[in-house]
């Protein structure tokens, strides 16, 4: 469907009208779930990444460095979320430069995850498939090199835009506005390229993770190969592929927002959006730990001692590389 100036304006209104209502208990306590849910796991990330980083060994490894960089990348984008969706809830207008900078890191880091997603199935990929080179590919500098050039990549789009509306309108950016996205574009082509640079992502990160998938099952069933290892590194493999869709569905949330405006009820809107916000927004950047962290012998046990105040034995665990 083209891109019209009709749907910017219908997307400004559902944004700035429909988001205004009365604050009682019912709308506290779902606000509180939302917001305590969020703190709750950015704990859990820090408690998880304060863990790793107490042990040199694990920054060395280039696995649990772009593990470490999920996780940094899922907190701060929680803590992103929640204030916006803060923000919203008090009909806040922030001045554009301000709305600017929330939304570029909102969405640069709701990109940078399904590309950490395809770094960590590569790892897996060079571990399993090519042994004897896993060590000179997967290395500490060039996993920072590789996180680097994502952030970059990422940031390229997101830069040309504040560029081009600075460009176009000096004043632009000190004009107070309702902070969404959408409100930020004022050329059709820049939300052409938006939902094409997202499209390209699912649909690359997509290809390598299914790619590096079927490669460790098939190397997995080979004679010469470590049973042990590859079975579950292809398990890990399939994690990412399903952490990739929960990461990818907040892509979804504008379009499926615009399309809950049409419910005639206000109230049932808000309910929906609630829903909305809640499992395509904060609950897929709540699971990384929990796919991940938990399941590796390496990690569990230096979490859980840091988790519980250093009151549990650490036992011994095997660096799996």
């Amino acid at each position: 469907m083209a891109v019209t100036n009709e749907t910017f304006q219908e997307t400004s209104f559902i944004y700035e009208q429909m988001i205004v209502f009365e604050m009682n208990e019912r709308t506290m306590v779902k606000v509180a779930v939302a917001i305590l849910m969020a703190v709750f796991f950015i704990y859990i990330n820090c408690v998880m990444i304060f863990a790793m980083s107490s042990r040199i060994t694990f920054m060395e490894i280039p696995r649990y460095i772009l593990f470490t960089h999920l996780l940094l990348n899922d907190s701060m984008q929680l803590l992103v979320s929640c204030l916006m969706y803060v923000f919203a809830l008090v009909y806040l207008r922030l001045v554009k430069v301000v709305c600017g900078l929330f939304v570029m890191f909102g969405s640069g880091m709701s990109r940078v995850t399904p590309l950490n997603l395809a770094l960590m199935s590569l790892e897996r990929y060079a571990a399993i498939c090519l042994p004897l080179r896993h060590s000179d590919i997967a290395t500490p500098k060039r996993s920072g090199i590789a996180i680097a050039v994502i952030w970059l990549v990422i940031f390229i789009n997101l830069i040309i835009d504040m560029l081009y509306s600075t460009v176009k309108d000096p004043g632009f950016f000190v004009t107070p506005i309702f902070c969404t996205r959408q409100k930020l574009f004022i050329a059709l082509w820049q939300m052409q390229v938006f939902q094409g640079f997202n499209a390209f992502c699912f649909v690359a990160v997509s290809l390598i993770i299914i790619y590096t998938y079927i490669a460790i099952i098939v190397t997995a069933r080979s004679a010469s190969s470590d049973k042990t290892k590859a079975s579950k590194a292809h398990k890990t493999v399939l994690l990412h592929l399903v952490q990739l869709g929960l990461s990818l569905s907040s892509f979804l949330y504008a379009p499926i927002e615009s399309a809950l405006a049409s419910v005639g009820s206000t109230t049932i809107f808000i309910d929906l959006r609630y829903l909305n916000f809640l499992f395509l927004i904060i609950l897929p950047r709540c699971l990384s730990p929990l796919i991940y962290g938990l399941r590796d012998d390496a990690i569990r046990p230096l979490f859980l001692y840091y988790l519980t105040c250093r009151t549990r034995k650490v036992k011994a665990a095997v660096m799996v590389q």
